[in-house]
């Protein structure tokens, strides 16, 4: 455990280990709409374990992975320790049924190899599920436009968020890893311009790409793919 070094650690820590619960009900609903259940979940930047908590009852064995260990991680939780910008990790080849990456890809250095290593480690047949802020909300574009940054992607973010992507640059990255029934979905759950309240639900659901805060990418690993 001692292979990850105290800027990584430091880093990891400014993220406080956590996203919100509108967040992980859009991972458990873009799961649950394609009948993904049971066997095991990887969960890469796995904070404080909180998907878990949600996703807990339809899976046998969680797995995390994260460059510290955050209080409150479940107790049934095989943690490994590891620096997620790093070639290796401690997980085989194939070994998860779903591989999630919840609010974790904006942190790191090089996004196009972190999902090729997310591909590597879900079986063929698994699923990856990639989550991360949306840059095309009403909200970000304002504030692009304003501050000439995305709205995630302030000063006071850095260093924790270093990459801003786009959702065509997910399919992009999904489709150039191998995976096939790539899908796109919102959690409609996204904050008014210039207000600290929330859009009414009712409209999030009916302009999804503009009224939410986050973005997911889900995609197959084929059932015929190599799982070196």
């Amino acid at each position: 455990m001692g292979s990850v070094g105290h800027a990584v650690q430091a880093r990891a820590r400014l993220s406080l280990g956590a996203s919100n619960d509108a967040i992980y009900q859009m991972v458990a609903g873009a799961l649950a709409s394609r009948g993904v259940a049971g066997g095991c979940i990887v969960d890469v930047g796995c904070g404080g374990g909180a998907l878990w908590a949600v996703l807990g009852d339809r899976f046998d064995r969680y797995i995390g992975l994260d460059a510290v260990r955050y209080p409150g991680l479940p107790p049934q939780t095989d943690f490994r320790q590891v620096d997620l910008d790093a070639a290796d990790w401690p997980v085989a080849s194939g070994e998860a049924d779903v591989v999630t990456a919840l609010e974790t890809i904006e942190h790191l250095e090089n996004p196009w190899s972190f999902v090729r290593s997310l591909v590597r480690i879900a079986r063929p047949g698994g699923r990856v599920v990639v989550t991360t802020p949306n840059q095309l909300s009403a909200l970000s574009l304002l504030t692009l436009l304003l501050k000439r940054r995305f709205s995630a992607f302030q000063d006071v973010h850095y260093p924790a968020h270093r990459t801003a992507l786009l959702e065509s640059d997910l399919v992009r990255m999904a489709s150039a890893a191998g995976f096939d029934e790539i899908g796109i979905t919102y959690s409609c759950r996204g904050r008014l311009p210039l207000t600290g309240a929330h859009i009414p639900a009712f409209v999030a659901g009916r302009l999804p790409r503009a009224c939410s805060d986050n973005v997911l990418v889900i995609g197959r690993k084929p059932r015929g793919a190599d799982s070196r």
